[in-house]
């Protein structure tokens, strides 16, 4: 992590002044699964207190000045506080695709936190961060699979992209092994569990390809048929276990 160590002491550094709680990492950075110019880089940071429109102005030039840093454009941060942080529907402030938005910390990245987050910074996920019950991460997996990524199968242009293959993939795979296991893995696990799971190897070696070698580039051809394989597989996977699961 040549690069990456140095962005986030940078990003570290300009954020003391703020008097964080904490910075946290989860995703691949957390699961020892990160890959350098392709991975994100998902942190939380534990403000004080609340963010006011100062606060919110410190943290927009903070971002802005690191852009011309190496993997800059993905480093993404969500920024919580000790009174928000027990609500797992609630969005919070969050600096990703190099500009501001609000999304929540969902159930599988609180239990990613207490699972193997990594303390970049102050205290533990353990000490400010209410536990999440199996009920509540099993409820929130399905409903992802059911309102988010089966509607999304239907909409075949959106499957011609790297991004939506991979996550689409990746993410059914890790929400099955979370529903019947109740546990989390990692992207690489994800991608022995699909060969598993029956998805078409052909796809699965692509993901495999790009995420960990050197892929040659793509044909019109095969983006064409990767989405067809794709959605011909998650539709009636997505349904199974969806309904499988009540």
């Amino acid at each position: 992590m040549t690069t990456t160590a140095p962005l986030l002491d940078g990003f570290l550094h300009a954020l003391l002044p703020l008097r964080p709680r904490a910075l946290w990492a989860h995703g691949s950075l957390a699961a020892g699964d990160y890959q350098e110019g392709r991975s994100d880089l998902d942190l939380i940071a534990v403000l004080p207190g609340p963010v006011t429109p100062g606060t919110l102005r410190r943290l927009v030039g903070l971002h802005r000045r690191l852009r011309r840093q190496p993997l800059a454009a993905k480093l993404h941060c969500t920024y919580v506080t000790p009174a928000t942080l027990h609500d797992a529907d609630r969005s919070h402030l969050t600096w990703a695709h190099e500009r501001l938005m609000r999304r929540p910390v969902t159930p599988v990245t609180r239990r990613e936190l207490h699972a193997f987050g990594r303390v970049l910074y102050g205290e533990t996920p353990a000490a400010l961060l209410p536990p999440v019950p199996d009920g509540q991460l099993a409820g929130f997996v399905v409903r992802d699979q059911r309102e988010f990524w089966r509607p999304a199968v239907d909409k075949a242009r959106l499957w011609r992209q790297d991004v939506w293959v991979d996550l689409g993939l990746l993410t059914f795979a890790r929400a099955t092994v979370t529903l019947r296991d109740g546990r989390l893995i990692s992207k690489r696990e994800a991608l022995t569990e699909l060969a598993a799971l029956g998805a078409p190897a052909e796809v699965v070696e692509d993901v495999t390809r790009r995420r960990y070698g050197t892929p040659d580039p793509a044909s019109t051809a095969w983006l064409t048929r990767r989405a067809e394989l794709t959605r011909a597989y998650l539709a009636p996977a997505i349904d199974a276990l969806v309904a499988a699961s009540g």
